[in-house]
């Protein structure tokens, strides 16, 4: 089965109404969301795998949701 090229299937952050008023923040602002976005989803991802290898499943199921989310809104933001 093929998956939706289309951005908003991709990133269902785009959909949101409030994402459209991400693109009006000044740049620097846009920027500095994106760092901190960047770098929850990169720890969380750590996370994710820490727990996972713990057997710690649900712990692991949250933080692999934390890092897929922080790096929607983080594509979102460019």
């Amino acid at each position: 089965m093929l998956r939706s090229s289309s951005p908003i299937v991709r990133n269902p952050v785009l959909a949101l109404p409030a994402a459209h008023a991400l693109g009006a923040l000044p740049p620097e602002s846009r920027e500095a969301m994106r760092a901190v976005l960047q770098d929850l989803a990169r720890d969380a991802a750590v996370r994710a795998e820490t727990s996972w290898r713990q057997r710690k499943g649900p712990m692991a199921m949250y933080w692999r949701l934390v890092s897929v989310y922080a790096r929607h809104l983080s594509l979102a933001l460019r």
